[in-house]
């Protein structure tokens, strides 16, 4: 039984969606990872050079008008379609809304008491960001990491559609939306079945994100 039909040489979409979701996760959990890391310690570096902070916030100012779609496009120019280029493409995309968050806490956090003792003691810059700005960050940041994973999938749904992202024979959400975008008059269920679950994927995230946001609160 083929629940979404079958596509243009006979193969079961419903398993090629599974198989489609699987390759959209495995980049989403290599991406997100690196870039709430790299994100992160470009926020904090103003725990050491003030100065060297200011320019990396400006830096990513710089990403923050590039759409995510936009910028996906111009990492593909560069690294040409596939696997590697929507890696660099969602990990980049993701450095301001990390940077800018742990800069906030940065800031946040110079100015407690502890923080002021501790530089009076003479502890080191290093230390400080480590013992006492870092553990502050962690919490919103995770939650952050997983609303951004909802916009990884997006940002490589969005180019495999355009035909920029994954390229067949590996099989994607997008490239599946790609491909039944010609065959949407005659088999809809050929585009209706990757969108259902692109969508109910991103539902998953956002109710996950929702839920840490509120044990976050509530610590």
């Amino acid at each position: 039984m083929h629940f979404f039909g079958t596509d243009e040489l006979g193969r079961d979409l419903f398993v090629r969606s599974i198989y489609g979701l699987r390759s959209d996760l495995t980049l989403v959990y290599c991406a997100v990872p690196v870039s709430i890391v790299a994100g992160t310690l470009l926020g904090l570096i103003g725990a050491v050079s003030p100065r060297l902070g200011n320019f990396v916030q400006r830096c990513l100012d710089i990403i923050v008008g590039f759409p995510g779609l936009i910028l996906g496009i111009c990492v593909v120019l560069v690294l040409g379609a596939g696997w590697t280029a929507l890696l660099v493409a969602i990990v980049i995309s993701g450095l301001p809304s990390f940077g800018r968050l742990a800069r906030a806490t940065l800031l946040a956090q110079q100015q407690r008491e502890y923080v002021i003792a501790a530089r009076t003691l003479g502890v080191g810059k290093w230390q400080i960001m480590v013992r006492h700005i870092l553990p502050n960050a962690i919490d919103p940041i995770i939650v952050q990491g997983a609303v951004f994973v909802v916009s990884a999938i997006f940002i490589e749904a969005a180019l495999s559609i355009v035909g920029l992202g994954l390229q067949p024979p590996e099989p994607s959400l997008g490239t599946l939306l790609n491909n039944g975008m010609r065959y949407i008059s005659r088999a809809p269920t050929y585009v209706l079945g990757p969108t259902v679950i692109l969508i109910l994927v991103a539902l998953a995230f956002s109710m996950l994100a929702d839920a840490l946001n509120a044990t976050v609160n509530r610590k």
